[in-house]
């Protein structure tokens, strides 16, 4: 939702345009939960750490903690493709932008030539951080793409919100 919100001030968005922008990618960051946590709970793979520990070095452990629900997708992977789909729609390709939302958590500011490779970026940063396989993460992007297509199909806002990017 903070991306939304860098989007939106930087394309000067009316309230209109702002309040359909969120309301399109509040409901793509849901129907991405549900999607990516139905399949989570009905493939149920373990995780990295898990394996390696058991299996390979015991003391192993990723740079990024694990977290305590199954592997496969990844959330990253689908919630940011998605998020990105439906934000490229709303304001347009190669929007470059300024990522300063985890910067209060210790992140540094990042820069972005569009919403899809951030996407891409939050996505292997799981595979970096160890706590995903690449099926999930590869996988979870093309799952997140399809969901923000849908919303982009499906979710229809007033006439003059729709987009930013004409």
């Amino acid at each position: 939702m903070g991306i939304t919100r860098i989007a939106s001030l930087k394309a000067n968005a009316d309230i209109m345009q702002a309040t359909a922008a969120y309301a399109r990618v509040a409901i793509t960051l849901a129907d991405g939960f549900i999607s990516c946590w139905d399949e989570k709970y009905r493939s149920n793979l373990v995780r990295p750490e898990t394996y390696i520990n058991n299996y390979i070095n015991e003391t192993w452990s990723p740079l990024l903690q694990t977290p305590p629900f199954p592997e496969y997708t990844s959330g990253h992977s689908v919630i940011s493709n998605a998020a990105a789909i439906v934000l490229t729609d709303i304001f347009g390709d190669n929007f470059a932008y300024i990522d300063s939302v985890e910067v209060e958590y210790g992140l540094p500011v990042r820069s972005y030539n569009s919403f899809s490779e951030a996407a891409a970026e939050a996505s292997i940063s799981r595979l970096y951080g160890g706590i995903h396989y690449r099926p999930a993460i590869f996988n979870g992007m093309e799952q997140g793409k399809k969901i923000g297509q849908l919303i982009v199909t499906n979710v229809v806002t007033h006439p003059s919100a729709m987009s930013l990017n004409k």
